[in-house]
């Protein structure tokens, strides 16, 4: 009698033990993020919000790491064939949410469909230009450039592979509706909510790591005092983007973890620098007058007018570090000389009475309301010191999606402010991506300038950023991005603010991984 009945228990108990791991795992996550997207089709913008949620659904060929090291993606593996020609093994196994096996066609499909989107307001075609992508196999690709091309790799990590089906026959409203099945990440949409919440569940075939979560659910709470609200009562179990005024009491408060890392997101002011005359500026009576903002002295003056770590102080209770380039001097390619610029009220003035502005002018500047912390205030912090400089300034802020496609293309197909408060995260973690999108002359036949709102053109960077994405050796390199920085930030073809840090607070039985990136992945995140 004792065997079978030590039989039944240990068959009880095995059952027991795999119910309560199935329990485990079938777990919901729930995320309170600070902006909403603008889409969930992984091609439409090239913004970190929709970045963040498509990363865990359609995978790029090459993933990014925390500190947006390269690792494996849908590749397992990528090497240098020659000079111009990068060879990637697609990953054994590796099958769409909808069940069919990720190959080489699906890829050179996205590839093609990447710089077709309609109506993009920052395109990943930036990314791609300049290669061809050729079958060797079914699971072997070849990337092939003009020239070589060492980051290959690198721009790869940032474009989302989706199924042949979907890209050349879905529509951006298709993949919003959550009609694609052709992800091979982890997770597939279930739903998606402009407004209120964007939904996850698991994807059945996926050959990967065994997700924690069998449920994601990402809910838009922009109001910072709504998210730290949401998470003190439970009804989350993750947020990100604590306010800074929040972080000290939370990081006091039992039964809260808060996790932080130094952003790559540069908080910064973008010009209008390419018409004569720009639409939000006029003399202080009102009557037209040429752009100033062409005028290298007023660029300067205004960065000089701007109190830095004022900013940083007061508004961002010390959860930022002030700006002098688009990133951070220990992320790669950055210029070691450039410095943050120092307040200097005199001499800003003294240098717009240069330029024939003594008496200043009318400014409206125009911004996002809860796509950045604590970007309103930011805003009009920057405005009442234009104002002291002299200017007269009034500021405009509307809801993030509406902004970007007016910053962006407005009405006429070009930008239609005069200036804008944005940020920008560097998705390739280093400088070549951010300058050649912000920075490089706009011209879509060539990648350049896809997020280049103020259409500041200067062939001096151009040139040199040429010649880095031409360079191999990455000492080589990281010195000439460094140069094509001092060239850019001297001349101020945009105004640089401040760094974020980014910030995230989880119920006391959860882990986050802090990112440079600020996308909140649910393989990330961990329960004790």
């Amino acid at each position: 009698m004792s065997k079978p009945m030590r039989s039944v228990l240990s068959i009880s108990l095995l059952s027991a033990l795999v119910m309560g791991a199935t329990v485990a795992q079938a777990q919901e996550l729930r995320v309170g993020i600070s902006s909403e997207p603008s889409s969930i089709d992984p091609h439409y913008h090239n913004l970190g919000p929709n970045n963040s949620l498509v990363r865990q659904v359609y995978e790029p060929l090459v993933s990014q790491g925390p500190s947006q090291e390269l690792k494996p993606g849908l590749a397992s593996s990528w090497q240098p064939i020659d000079d111009t020609t990068w060879e990637f093994k697609l990953r054994d196994g590796a099958k769409f949410a909808n069940g069919q096996t990720v190959t080489v066609d699906d890829v050179i499909a996205t590839m093609k469909r990447v710089p077709n989107v309609p109506r993009s307001p920052a395109s990943f075609a930036q990314f791609i230009n300049g290669m061809t992508f050729e079958k060797v196999d079914d699971k072997t690709l070849r990337v092939k450039t003009a020239k070589p091309a060492p980051l290959v790799p690198t721009f790869l990590s940032v474009v989302a592979i989706v199924s042949k089906d979907c890209a050349e026959n879905m529509t951006t409203e298709d993949f919003n509706a959550a009609k694609c099945l052709g992800g091979s990440g982890p997770y597939q949409f279930k739903e998606f909510k402009p407004g209120d919440r964007t939904v996850m569940i698991l994807n059945p075939n996926y050959n990967g790591p065994k997700p924690d979560w069998s449920e994601v659910t990402f809910r838009y709470l922009t109001s910072g005092p709504t998210r730290v609200a949401a998470l003190l009562a439970g009804d989350v179990d993750v947020i990100d983007n604590v306010p800074p005024t929040d972080i000290a009491k939370l990081r006091s408060t039992k039964n809260v973890n808060v996790t932080d890392t130094l952003s790559n997101r540069v908080i910064y002011l973008h010009m209008d620098q390419f018409r004569e005359t720009s639409p939000f500026i006029t003399a202080k009576d009102g009557s037209p007058i040429k752009n100033p903002l062409l005028d290298q002295r007023v660029r300067q003056a205004l960065s000089k007018s701007i109190n830095r770590p004022a900013i940083v102080d007061r508004i961002m209770d010390g959860a930022a570090e002030p700006a002098e380039q688009v990133l951070a001097k220990n992320f790669f390619g950055t210029s070691k000389t450039l410095q943050p610029e120092k307040y200097d009220l005199k001499a800003a003035q003294a240098l717009l009475a240069q330029a024939g502005y003594k008496d200043g002018f009318k400014l409206k500047m125009h911004g996002p309301a809860g796509r950045y912390t604590n970007d309103t205030q930011i805003i009009e912090a920057i405005a009442q010191m234009f104002t002291r400089l002299g200017l007269e300034v009034e500021i405009e802020t509307m809801p993030p999606s509406n902004f970007f496609s007016r910053a962006s293309t407005g009405a006429n197909g070009q930008p239609e402010f005069s200036m804008i408060m944005a940020g920008w995260g560097a998705g390739t973690g280093e400088t070549s991506g951010s300058l050649r999108s912000l920075l490089g002359t706009n011209d879509k036949s060539k990648g350049s300038g896809a997020a280049n709102r103020g259409r500041y053109s200067n062939p001096a960077l151009d040139a040199k950023l040429n010649q880095a994405l031409a360079t191999v050796d990455d000492k080589k390199r990281a010195v000439m991005l460094g140069e094509a920085s001092d060239i850019a930030f001297t001349d101020l073809g945009i105004i640089p603010v401040h760094f974020q840090r980014n910030v995230w607070a989880s119920q006391g039985n959860f882990t986050v991984e802090a990112r440079a990136d600020e996308y909140t992945l649910p393989s990330g995140i961990k329960k004790k």
